[in-house]
């Protein structure tokens, strides 16, 4: 289903629950993995891509074009992880940065949705030890294939600032893969 006839259907007051259905079967699944790869936990995954559809189905009749209405998910999406993130911080009292990468380290191996490999858990792992930001620029980048110039228009990141991130955390990435060895 193209873009522009969900847009146009979700417009048309007998149609738009109907749009929004081929939006969510067209796009729920990456936006899922998106945050997913970003809060860790299936839990709090699911409880975000449910605010960000309802965001979503109440913004989506003033969405402007001006961007892909894929990257508009996406922008979404990492905002409404970004929040989650910073109000469980602030629950916590602790940095994701430092004891929370452990907790979500731990939840890693004891969630039952997790199904990959050692390789992939010890990816995962060396993920939780990056900033927010470089984190989020690596998994758009490695897992959803994105362009820099996606990813700058869902972050407001300059593409150059976009590309040394990424860098730097291949090499972080690089360095907790040496030391674990």
């Amino acid at each position: 289903m193209e873009d522009a006839l969900i847009l146009k259907n979700f417009q048309n007051l007998s149609t738009r629950e109907e749009a929004f259905g081929w939006l969510l079967k067209k796009y729920q699944q990456k936006i899922y993995w998106h945050v997913r790869r970003f809060i860790i936990d299936h839990d709090d995954t699911d409880d975000v891509v449910q605010d960000v559809f309802i965001k979503v189905w109440r913004n989506l009749e003033n969405f402007r074009e001006d961007s892909q209405l894929y990257t508009w998910l996406f922008r979404i999406a990492t905002n409404e992880s970004i929040t989650f993130l910073n109000k469980k911080k602030q629950k916590q009292m602790q940095s994701l940065d430092e004891e929370g990468s452990e907790y979500l380290a731990e939840s890693l191996t004891s969630a039952s949705y997790f199904n990959g490999n050692e390789v992939q858990l010890k990816l995962q792992k060396a993920l939780l030890t990056l900033p927010d930001k470089q984190r989020l620029v690596f998994n758009m980048k490695y897992f959803e294939d994105m362009k820099y110039e996606e990813i700058s228009a869902v972050l407001g990141t300059s593409v150059g600032a976009l590309k040394a991130s990424y860098h730097i955390a291949v090499k972080k990435i690089e360095q907790y893969f040496k030391s674990q060895d």
